[in-house]
């Protein structure tokens, strides 16, 4: 029977300080029962010989001191899972909210895991296809990866996360694979713009969502993600399936531990954000990957507005620390009218050549990344300069650049929100791009994959000249 207590000394927002206990734990639940008989939920954040600091999971505004009782449960906040948590929706503190009955658990999972071992970790390999050109092509993601989305406030992240959620899958073998999609701090419209999203196209079936809403307590935030990745851990290694987790949007959880710490008293960092943001990122960040001897595997994509689009601000910043890479939102190519308006010069996966080649994507992917890449880059110069000097300045050779520029973002970059690209569309797409380019300027390509990939394009090249020769001729 857990003790009871009548001692709150002090509330102050979602912190409550209780007096005169014994036998309390660090990040214990707590049950809040409340004079007119509803029961609340928190967990023990502090503790002194004497007192223990709870951080309620619900409003604490009006709250007696004298005639709420509190009673510490001797466990942590846990998520009970089965199988059938796939096809739901949770709140962020694992509460069914679609409408279906309460999850009857296999186990009780505490919400903050364990660490893996660094020795038992696997190296992430293999190839996740998005069906988005611009991730899939350039910056690829692999199974056991992290690699976030840097956007900004009015860029359409919302919609690519959903769509990769969609779309995502692991190809070559047959695996079971499953998404954990975990909102946070969103408005009631977005929450109900990708439940409807996944059960339009049947996504849900293969889906565990947690939506944690704008009015939602600042303490719901915080556990959301745990909650998600627990689902997830579980899925990934007692069910031997392949799960991509997407966390949308992490600036959210972040200003949802700066208002917690600010309540605290505790000594601000950078931009009034708790010291130890770096350390609870990493907590979160770090639970994705492989483990030697199990089948299974927890991809993340963490995604997050960038406040004023500034990617040195402490986000963006210590996320860059601690993932391997990153997909970058431009607010230049989206006033282009492009979606997705993804940056590839300043995006970048770095575990990108461990899961690209033969046997994985195709024996072409390294080269032909690179070589558009390198196409790209150089277009963009080519233009930069034109807008000083005049296009009279640049060389035929410069000219035949930024016009490749400009067909790559509308081609390449450029495709529809349902417009789901197998690897091998988007590696022919590449191709036939640069075989508009000088065959003496692709440097980065094979000529064994020339001959093999690219000289059908340069045929149809040659075929449309002559045509154009003979009607002006």
């Amino acid at each position: 029977m857990p003790k009871e207590y009548l001692t709150i000394r002090e509330v102050a927002g979602p912190l409550i300080l209780v007096e005169k206990v014994t036998d309390v734990k660090y990040g214990e639940l707590v049950e809040l029962e409340f004079p007119d008989g509803s029961i609340g939920r928190g967990n023990v954040l502090e503790i002194t010989r004497e007192a223990a600091l709870i951080q309620s999971f619900e409003e604490t505004r009006g709250l007696n001191l004298t005639q709420t009782r509190v009673r510490f449960a001797g466990k942590s906040l846990e998520l009970p899972v089965s199988r059938d948590i796939l096809g739901r929706v949770f709140d962020g503190l694992g509460k069914p909210i679609d409408g279906g009955p309460e999850i009857i658990p296999d186990k009780r999972l505490d919400i903050h895991g364990s660490p893996i071992n660094p020795y038992a970790r696997d190296y992430p390999t293999d190839f996740i296809q998005t069906g988005i050109s611009a991730i899939d092509g350039l910056n690829p993601l692999v199974r056991g990866q992290k690699l976030p989305i840097f956007s900004g406030a009015g860029l359409p992240h919302p919609r690519i996360a959903a769509q990769i959620a969609r779309q995502a899958q692991v190809l070559g073998k047959e695996e079971e694979f499953a998404v954990v999609f975990a909102a946070m701090g969103i408005t009631f419209e977005e929450a109900d713009y990708f439940i409807t999203e996944f059960r339009r196209t049947a996504a849900i079936e293969r889906a565990v969502l947690f939506i944690n809403l704008a009015d939602d307590p600042a303490v719901e935030r915080i556990s959301t993600p745990r909650m998600a990745l627990t689902a997830a851990e579980y899925l990934a290694f007692d069910l031997d399936m392949h799960v991509l987790v997407i966390l949308t949007d992490m600036t959210y959880y972040c200003e949802a531990l700066r208002e917690v710490s600010a309540a605290r008293k505790e000594v601000p960092g950078r931009r009034g954000y708790p010291g130890y943001l770096y350390t609870d990122l990493a907590t979160n960040y770090e639970r994705a990957g492989r483990i030697k001897g199990k089948k299974g595997s927890v991809t993340q994509i963490p995604i997050l507005s960038m406040p004023e689009d500034d990617k040195t601000h402490p986000i963006p910043d210590l996320t860059g620390y601690i993932t391997e890479g990153q997909i970058m939102l431009s607010r230049d190519i989206h006033r282009k009218g492009i979606y997705p308006p993804i940056d590839i010069l300043p995006s970048l996966s770095r575990l990108k050549e461990k899961g690209i080649g033969e046997g994985k994507t195709r024996e072409d992917h390294s080269g032909l990344s690179n070589q558009l890449f390198a196409a790209y880059a150089r277009g963009r110069e080519a233009k930069e300069l034109a807008v000083i000097l005049g296009e009279a300045a640049l060389s035929d050779v410069d000219k035949q650049f930024a016009k490749f520029t400009d067909e790559f973002e509308d081609r390449f970059i450029r495709q529809g929100e349902l417009d789901n690209r197998s690897i091998e569309q988007t590696l022919e797409l590449g191709w036939e791009l640069i075989s508009k380019l000088p065959r003496a300027e692709l440097k980065r390509v094979r000529d064994e994959h020339v001959e093999k990939y690219m000289t059908k394009y340069l045929k149809e090249k040659e075929e449309a000249k002559e045509k154009e020769e003979v009607a002006s001729g």
